[in-house]
């Protein structure tokens, strides 16, 4: 089913005027976007990087290290169990980690080119 573009929203119905085309092309040009892109980069690799890194080693740990991952640690947990609830923990820590950084960064960013496509357009 083919449906048709909306029709351009005009500033007397409070809605903002959708740029064109050529604007965002300008706008991911921009070095404003370069920054946003490079802070969102050098944020999101390494701890993406880092986590793969240490989940690998919780596999092969566990399919090579078996005596050390029976070690027990306390009570009935072993090494085994600890790290496998430290990949829960780190999972939410790197997603907290991630919600505080758009928050102060990249959402500002964000905003103020947003802002100014939609001023432009």
């Amino acid at each position: 089913m083919v449906t048709e573009a909306p029709p351009p929203q005009s500033p007397e119905d409070g809605s903002p005027v959708q740029p064109t085309t050529e604007a965002f092309l300008e706008a991911q040009d921009s070095t404003e976007f370069a920054e946003l892109r490079r802070s969102h980069r050098s944020f999101a690799f390494p701890l993406t990087i880092g986590f793969i890194a240490w989940y690998l080693l919780y596999v092969l740990l566990s399919s090579y290290a078996d005596d050390f991952m029976s070690k027990i640690v306390f009570a009935n947990f072993n090494v085994a169990f600890v790290f496998g609830l430290a990949q829960f923990a780190t999972t939410f820590l790197i997603a907290w980690f991630y919600s505080r950084h758009a928050t102060n960064k990249l959402d500002p960013q964000a905003a103020a080119i947003k802002s100014r496509l939609e001023g432009d357009a």
